[in-house]
Protein backbone atom coordinates (compact mmCIF):
# COMPACT_ATOMS: atom_id res chain seq x y z
CA UNK A 1 0.00 0.00 0.00
CA UNK A 2 2.47 2.63 1.02
CA UNK A 3 4.65 1.45 -2.07
CA UNK A 4 1.63 2.55 -4.18
CA UNK A 5 1.20 5.51 -2.55
CA UNK A 6 4.99 6.92 -3.53
CA UNK A 7 4.86 5.34 -7.18
CA UNK A 8 1.28 7.93 -7.12
CA UNK A 9 3.09 10.53 -5.46
CA UNK A 10 6.31 10.51 -7.75
CA UNK A 11 3.66 10.20 -11.11
CA UNK A 12 2.07 13.07 -9.63
CA UNK A 13 4.88 15.16 -9.19
CA UNK A 14 6.65 13.96 -12.63
CA UNK A 15 3.35 15.00 -14.19
CA UNK A 16 3.43 18.48 -12.13
CA UNK A 17 7.12 18.82 -13.38
CA UNK A 18 6.26 18.59 -17.00
CA UNK A 19 3.15 20.28 -17.23
CA UNK A 20 5.17 23.29 -15.55
CA UNK A 21 7.69 23.42 -17.96
CA UNK A 22 5.50 23.98 -20.69
CA UNK A 23 3.07 26.07 -19.16
CA UNK A 24 4.86 29.15 -21.38
CA UNK A 25 3.96 27.38 -24.64
CA UNK A 26 0.30 28.01 -25.84
CA UNK A 27 -0.40 25.30 -27.61
CA UNK A 28 2.07 22.20 -27.39
CA UNK A 29 3.84 22.50 -30.43
CA UNK A 30 4.65 18.72 -32.95
CA UNK A 31 8.01 17.09 -32.87
CA UNK A 32 8.04 18.42 -36.09
CA UNK A 33 7.95 21.73 -35.72
CA UNK A 34 10.33 21.71 -32.99
CA UNK A 35 13.20 19.85 -35.04
CA UNK A 36 11.99 22.59 -37.29
CA UNK A 37 13.38 25.56 -34.88
CA UNK A 38 16.33 23.62 -35.26
CA UNK A 39 16.69 24.47 -38.45
CA UNK A 40 16.79 28.10 -38.70
CA UNK A 41 15.78 31.33 -36.28
CA UNK A 42 13.42 32.05 -39.11
CA UNK A 43 10.97 29.46 -38.56
CA UNK A 44 11.31 29.27 -34.78
CA UNK A 45 10.34 33.04 -34.78
CA UNK A 46 7.58 32.53 -37.64
CA UNK A 47 5.90 29.46 -34.82
CA UNK A 48 4.00 30.98 -31.90
CA UNK A 49 5.03 27.99 -29.92
CA UNK A 50 8.05 28.80 -31.12
CA UNK A 51 8.45 32.63 -29.99
CA UNK A 52 6.87 31.38 -26.63
CA UNK A 53 9.61 28.66 -26.21
CA UNK A 54 12.20 31.22 -27.18
CA UNK A 55 11.24 33.80 -24.71
CA UNK A 56 11.17 31.76 -22.13
CA UNK A 57 14.71 30.97 -22.47
CA UNK A 58 15.27 35.06 -23.02
CA UNK A 59 13.76 35.32 -19.91
CA UNK A 60 16.42 32.85 -18.38
CA UNK A 61 18.81 35.17 -20.01
CA UNK A 62 17.84 38.35 -18.34
CA UNK A 63 16.80 39.39 -22.42
CA UNK A 64 13.16 38.81 -22.63
CA UNK A 65 12.61 42.75 -23.31
CA UNK A 66 14.38 41.85 -27.00
CA UNK A 67 11.15 39.66 -27.77
CA UNK A 68 9.12 41.91 -26.11
CA UNK A 69 10.03 44.76 -28.32
CA UNK A 70 10.27 42.32 -31.49
CA UNK A 71 6.78 41.45 -30.86
CA UNK A 72 5.15 45.16 -29.85
CA UNK A 73 7.05 46.51 -33.53
CA UNK A 74 4.63 43.66 -35.34
CA UNK A 75 1.68 44.44 -33.64
CA UNK A 76 2.59 48.21 -34.36
CA UNK A 77 3.09 46.91 -38.14
CA UNK A 78 -0.75 45.74 -38.42
CA UNK A 79 -2.02 49.22 -36.77
CA UNK A 80 -3.73 51.32 -39.35
CA UNK A 81 -5.59 53.85 -37.03
CA UNK A 82 -2.95 57.18 -37.29
CA UNK A 83 -3.82 57.50 -33.59
CA UNK A 84 -3.30 54.46 -32.38
CA UNK A 85 -0.05 54.32 -34.09
CA UNK A 86 0.88 57.40 -32.56
CA UNK A 87 -0.07 55.69 -29.09
CA UNK A 88 1.59 52.63 -29.67
CA UNK A 89 4.80 53.85 -31.03
CA UNK A 90 5.39 56.41 -27.82
CA UNK A 91 4.57 53.63 -25.45
CA UNK A 92 7.31 51.76 -27.31
CA UNK A 93 9.89 54.23 -27.42
CA UNK A 94 9.23 54.57 -23.55
CA UNK A 95 9.16 50.93 -22.76
CA UNK A 96 12.35 49.80 -25.08
CA UNK A 97 14.37 52.86 -26.30
CA UNK A 98 14.42 55.13 -23.61
CA UNK A 99 17.49 55.46 -21.66
CA UNK A 100 15.51 55.95 -18.49
CA UNK A 101 13.61 52.58 -19.12
CA UNK A 102 13.89 49.11 -16.83
CA UNK A 103 13.23 47.22 -20.40
CA UNK A 104 15.84 48.94 -23.02
CA UNK A 105 16.81 46.99 -25.60
CA UNK A 106 20.55 47.71 -26.72
CA UNK A 107 20.48 49.94 -30.21
CA UNK A 108 23.54 51.50 -31.39
CA UNK A 109 23.62 55.38 -31.94
CA UNK A 110 22.69 55.66 -35.58
CA UNK A 111 19.14 53.31 -34.95
CA UNK A 112 18.56 55.24 -31.87
CA UNK A 113 18.97 58.92 -34.27
CA UNK A 114 16.69 56.89 -36.85
CA UNK A 115 14.13 56.65 -34.31
CA UNK A 116 14.45 59.83 -32.78
CA UNK A 117 13.83 61.75 -36.17
CA UNK A 118 10.95 58.98 -37.12
CA UNK A 119 8.92 59.37 -33.47
CA UNK A 120 8.52 63.64 -34.82
CA UNK A 121 6.10 61.68 -36.95
CA UNK A 122 5.27 57.62 -36.22
CA UNK A 123 4.32 55.12 -38.70
CA UNK A 124 3.93 51.81 -38.26
CA UNK A 125 7.68 51.50 -39.58
CA UNK A 126 8.88 53.90 -36.91
CA UNK A 127 11.22 51.19 -35.29
CA UNK A 128 12.23 48.72 -38.45
CA UNK A 129 15.65 49.75 -38.11
CA UNK A 130 15.62 49.27 -34.43
CA UNK A 131 13.14 46.09 -34.96
CA UNK A 132 15.86 44.41 -37.25
CA UNK A 133 19.29 45.11 -35.24
CA UNK A 134 17.25 43.39 -32.17
CA UNK A 135 16.69 40.39 -34.29
CA UNK A 136 19.74 39.93 -35.26
CA UNK A 137 21.00 40.26 -32.28
CA UNK A 138 19.16 37.66 -31.16
CA UNK A 139 19.64 35.40 -34.17
CA UNK A 140 23.31 35.52 -33.82
CA UNK A 141 23.49 35.54 -29.76
CA UNK A 142 20.42 34.39 -28.28
CA UNK A 143 19.47 31.55 -31.00
CA UNK A 144 23.18 29.74 -30.79
CA UNK A 145 22.13 29.38 -26.73
CA UNK A 146 18.82 28.52 -26.69
CA UNK A 147 19.12 25.76 -29.49
CA UNK A 148 22.10 24.44 -26.87
CA UNK A 149 19.35 24.91 -23.78
CA UNK A 150 17.71 22.61 -21.52
CA UNK A 151 14.88 24.95 -22.65
CA UNK A 152 14.93 23.17 -25.67
CA UNK A 153 16.63 20.17 -25.03
CA UNK A 154 13.52 19.25 -22.85
CA UNK A 155 10.87 19.91 -25.00
CA UNK A 156 12.90 18.31 -27.85
CA UNK A 157 12.74 15.22 -25.73
CA UNK A 158 9.54 15.16 -24.32
CA UNK A 159 8.32 15.03 -27.64
CA UNK A 160 11.07 12.68 -29.27
CA UNK A 161 9.39 10.28 -25.98
CA UNK A 162 5.70 10.99 -26.86
CA UNK A 163 5.87 10.41 -30.09
CA UNK A 164 8.22 6.47 -29.59
CA UNK A 165 5.72 5.59 -27.45
CA UNK A 166 3.17 2.69 -28.90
Amino acid sequence: MLKVAKQQKSSKSKMSREMKDYSYLSSKPTLEEVQSWGQSFDKLMKSPAGRNAFREFLRTEYSEENMLFWLACEDLKKEVNKNLVEEKAKLIYEDYISILSPKEVSLDSRVREVINRNMLDPTPHTFDDAQLQIYTLMHRDSYPRFMNSAVYKTLLQSLTDTSSEP
